[in-house]
């Protein structure tokens, strides 16, 4: 259907990365696809195959949890150009929300962990991702 209509496929998967990396390859070679990872906290091995096939990786508050540091370690390499930031709201509040319900608008504090984690400018992150943003989902542009 995303091949069809343009529009992007958004992926939630949980300890099933052979599967979703299966299903995901089997679908690109029949043509690419514009889509995401939502709330990524996969192996770096499956983060590495997303990317492979194109698709972009969404970074939730989990990242700023002190116990993630493979997810942290990941985030810091994925390209300017396939990361962007998100809530997972009402769940997964980032430090220093953590515990309580998440607001919409705590994805600033992710994408300043993120922008320091990156060792970026909080500004240049929020600016590109964005324009990630922006560039999958086309539609909201109207």
């Amino acid at each position: 259907v995303s091949r069809e209509t343009g529009l992007p496929i958004i992926i939630h998967t949980r300890d099933a990365d052979d599967d979703t990396a299966a299903i995901l390859s089997d679908e690109r070679r029949k043509g690419a696809f514009p889509g995401l990872i939502h709330c990524f906290t996969a192996s770096p091995e499956f983060g590495r195959t997303v990317l492979e096939l194109g698709l972009s990786i969404a970074i939730s508050g989990i990242v700023t949890f002190k116990n993630a540091t493979q997810l942290q370690d990941f985030a810091s390499k994925i390209p300017q150009d396939r990361l962007l930031v998100e809530t997972d709201s009402p769940f997964l509040a980032p430090v220093p929300h953590r515990g309580k319900k998440c607001e919409p608008a705590f994805v600033s504090d992710t994408a300043r962990f993120l922008a320091e984690l990156r060792n970026e400018d909080f500004g240049a992150l929020a600016e590109y991702t964005t324009a990630n943003f922006f560039n999958l989902f086309t539609k909201a542009r109207a």
